[in-house]
C-alpha cells in the first residue's frame, strides 16, 4: 500500500486552485488588459523559482466525501528568487471576488509578513484588491470593529526592503498597504488607488466621479506623490520592482550588494568643465551631470514625475549602490518646496535604513518662498528634513556645483562624527541668503535715504558680489576643497570605497530614523 492516491488527489486539488476564478472570470480580467496574479509571478521571479505556500487554501464543497468544487483563496503567496536572492511575495487575485476581504481564507497576507519578518527577507506585495466588503457582514451574521494590527508591517519597514506594485483598482486596506513600503509603482491606464471608490464617494459626498479621476496616475504619481513610479505596462512595473531591489541588501543586517563594474573609476568627462553655464541666469540639464559621473546606465530614478525641482534615485559608483540626489534648476529654479523636501527626506530615510552612502549634487537656491508654500507648511517640512539629516549616520558626500543658500542650502552639510565629505566646483556660490534680495532688507535705511535709491542698491549689490568668490571661502577653510569638476567621479569612487570600511559597523537596526510611510 502506498499513498499514491492521496498524492494524486493533492495534485488534482492544486490544479483546481490554479484555475483561479475560473475560465470566464480569468477571460474577463485579461480582456481588460491585465495579467493574472500567477502570470505576474512568472514575470517577477527568476525562471522556475516560485515556491507557493497555501495553494490548497480555499472554500471546498463536498458531496458526501467527494470534492465537488474548490474556490481558492483570492491571493497567492510564497517565495521567489530575484537575481538569485530569496524574496517573500503576496499577490491579490482579482478574478476571485475582486480580491475583496470576503474572498479571503484565513490570513495569507499576514503569514507572508511573518515569514519576511522571521527570515529577514525582502517583501513584495502585488496589489489588485478592493479591500473590505459589506458582504462580509452577511456571511458573519454581524458587523465587526475594524482593528489595525499592523505592528509587524511597520517593524518590517525597519528591517527589510518592502515593495508594493499597484496592479489594478486598489482601495481600503490594500491602498494603505500600497504606501507601507520603500518603493511602489502603478501601471498607466489600468491602475487606480484610493481610500474608497466612487460609490463610497457618492454616498458620502454626493459627488459623481470615475475611478480614473479619483485615483489614476495623474492623482497618485504626479500630484500626491503617494506612488513613486509609473510603468507603461505590467511587465515594466515588475521590471522596476526587480531593479529597485537590486540596489538594496536583503536586510539591514547585510551589506548592500556590489556588482562587478564595467566603467572606469578614473573616468574624467570633459563635459563637466562646461555643463554649468557661467551665466547664472542660464539653466542646465542635471541628468547630464549624473550620466557623466555615475557608473554608466546605473541610475534608477525614483519619483521622476513628482516634486520635479529635486531629482532622486539609486545608482552605482564603482559597482557599489548609492543614493543620489541633485537639484533641478529647470523646475522652480531647483528650490525646495514642500513636495521636494518630502521627496529628499524619503531618500535620506531609505539610505540611512539600508546603509547606502548618499551623494548630493547641490545647486540649492533655498526653500521655495511665497504664500502658497507657507499654506502647505514649508517651515515644518524644512524643520523635518533638517532633523532627519542631523539624525542620519550613513556616509554622506556632497558636491557643491552651483548654489547653496539659506537653511535649505545648509542641508549640503552634516555635522557630528558620521562619515561626511564635501567638495566645491569653481561655479559655486553661497550664503545665508541671496544678495539681490538680502540687500533690500539689510540696507533698507541706507537705500531709502540715498538721493537715488536704485543706484545705491545696485552699488551695494556690486560691492557684496565681489565677496562671492568660492576661493575666498576656501582661503578661510570654510569649504575644504575646490576641485576641477572633471575630478568628481574619481573623488566619488574614493569616498564610496572608504565607506565600505565604515558600513559594517552600521549593519543592523542602527538607524535613528524610523522609516515611516
Amino acid at each position: 500500500m502506498t499513498w499514491q492516491a492521496e498524492i494524486d488527489e493533492l495534485h488534482l486539488r492544486a490544479d483546481m486552485a490554479r484555475q483561479m476564478g475560473g475560465p470566464e472570470s480569468v477571460a474577463f480580467h485579461k480582456g481588460r488588459g491585465k495579467l493574472t496574479v500567477r502570470e505576474r509571478l512568472d514575470i517577477l521571479a527568476d525562471p522556475g523559482t516560485f515556491a507557493e505556500t497555501g495553494v490548497l487554501a480555499g472554500k471546498a464543497t463536498y458531496e458526501g466525501r467527494e470534492l465537488e468544487a474548490l474556490t481558492p483563496a483570492n491571493s497567492v503567496t510564497g517565495v521567489v528568487k530575484i537575481d538569485g536572492r530569496k524574496v517573500i511575495v503576496h499577490g491579490g487575485d482579482f478574478t476571485i471576488r475582486g480580491g475583496s476581504a470576503d474572498g479571503s481564507v484565513a490570513d495569507k497576507s499576514g503569514w507572508a509578513v511573518k515569514q519576511a519578518y522571521s527570515l529577514k527577507l525582502p517583501f513584495i506585495r502585488l496589489l489588485d484588491a478592493t479591500g473590505g466588503s459589506v458582504r462580509t457582514f452577511e456571511s458573519m451574521g454581524r458587523t465587526y470593529l475594524p482593528a489595525n494590527d499592523r505592528v509587524l508591517d511597520t517593524e518590517l519597514l525597519q528591517m527589510v526592503p518592502c515593495v508594493s506594485a499597484v496592479m489594478g483598482s486598489v482601495a481600503g486596506l490594500p491602498a494603505v498597504q500600497a504606501a507601507m513600503c520603500h518603493f511602489n509603482v502603478m501601471v498607466k491606464g489600468t491602475s487606480q488607488l484610493f481610500v474608497a471608490g466612487p460609490p463610497v464617494v457618492k454616498a458620502g459626498l454626493g459627488i459623481e466621479i470615475s475611478k480614473e479621476d479619483l485615483g489614476n496616475e495623474d492623482i497618485q504619481v504626479r500630484t500626491s506623490g503617494v506612488v513613486a513610479n509609473l510603468a507603461v505596462d505590467e511587465a515594466d512595473a515588475l521590471a522596476q520592482v526587480r531593479r529597485f531591489l537590486s540596489y538594496l541588501p536583503s536586510s539591514v543586517w547585510d551589506m548592500p550588494p556590489r556588482v562587478e563594474p564595467d566603467d572606469d573609476p578614473e573616468r574624467r568627462d570633459e563635459g563637466l568643465l562646461s555643463v554649468v553655464p557661467q551665466n547664472r541666469q542660464r539653466v542646465y540639464d542635471p541628468r547630464k551631470i549624473l550620466e557623466m559621473v555615475l557608473d554608466r546606465h546605473s541610475f534608477f530614478e525614483i519619483q521622476p514625475e513628482f516634486a520635479r525641482s529635486r531629482i532622486t534615485g539609486l545608482a552605482r559608483v564603482d559597482g557599489y549602490p548609492v543614493g543620489v540626489m541633485i537639484n533641478n534648476p529647470r523646475f522652480l529654479g531647483g528650490s525646495m518646496d514642500k513636495a521636494a523636501g518630502e521627496k529628499a527626506a524619503r531618500l535620506l530615510q531609505l539610505c540611512d535604513t539600508f546603509h547606502l552612502p548618499l551623494v548630493y549634487f547641490c545647486d540649492e537656491p533655498g526653500f521655495m518662498v511665497g504664500l502658497e508654500e507657507e499654506k502647505k507648511g514649508i517651515v515644518r517640512a524644512g524643520a523635518r528634513i533638517v532633523s532627519l539629516l542631523s539624525l542620519s549616520k550613513t556616509p554622506y558626500l556632497c558636491f557643491l556645483i552651483r548654489q547653496a543658500y539659506g537653511v535649505a542650502g545648509g542641508l549640503h552639510y552634516r555635522g557630528g562624527t558620521a562619515m561626511y565629505r564635501r567638495f566645491a566646483w569653481p561655479s559655486g556660490h553661497w550664503g545665508s541668503m541671496h544678495i539681490e534680495g538680502g540687500v533690500t532688507a539689510a540696507y533698507r535705511r541706507e537705500i531709502d535715504s540715498a538721493p537715488d535709491p536704485e543706484a545705491k542698491r545696485l552699488e551695494i549689490e556690486a560691492r557684496l558680489n565681489t565677496l562671492q568668490s568660492p576661493f575666498r571661502t576656501a582661503h578661510a577653510f570654510a569649504v575644504e576643497d575646490i576641485i576641477d569638476p572633471r575630478e568628481t567621479r574619481p573623488l566619488m569612487v574614493d569616498f564610496v570605497r572608504d565607506a565600505q570600511r565604515v558600513l559594517p559597523d552600521l549593519l543592523g537596526q542602527t538607524s535613528r530614523i524610523a522609516y515611516l510611510p
